[in-house]
């Protein structure tokens, strides 16, 4: 019962201290980020408390977006290669230079008087 009355104080101190350093600084309250880490350590039992109610902004309001549909603020969120439009379309456009360039080397080898695939007849010696 003694240990108890250690550990769920130190447990609430590390929770709260590592939801204060994972907070941004637009989501914490009334002072600095910076300020609330000296809080959370210095005032072991009360800091933790302090910051859990009124530290920072809870999303979880009437109006305001839930757990459910959490946007990025202004970061972009990773999009695997075969799921981005944008490297797909990459993609085909670098086959499409590709198939370019071979037919153009094909018709300089046909003008140049050189054998392309398409030749049949085996070039003069």
């Amino acid at each position: 019962m003694r240990a108890l009355m250690f550990i769920v104080p130190l447990a609430l101190t590390i929770y709260a201290f590592i939801d204060c350093l994972n907070t941004t600084e637009e989501d914490t309250k009334h002072l600095p980020k910076i300020a609330w880490v000296f809080i959370i350590l210095l005032f072991w039992i009360v800091g933790p408390v302090v910051w859990l109610a009124a530290g920072k902004n809870r999303h979880n309001r009437p109006g305001v977006a839930g757990p459910a549909s959490w946007q990025r603020r202004g970061r972009q969120q990773w999009v695997a290669p075969d799921d981005n439009p944008d490297f797909l379309k990459s993609l085909k456009d670098d086959k499409d230079a590709e198939a370019a360039e071979a037919e153009a080397e094909e018709e300089r080898g046909r003008r140049d008087g050189g054998t392309g695939p398409d030749d049949k007849t085996p070039p003069a010696s």
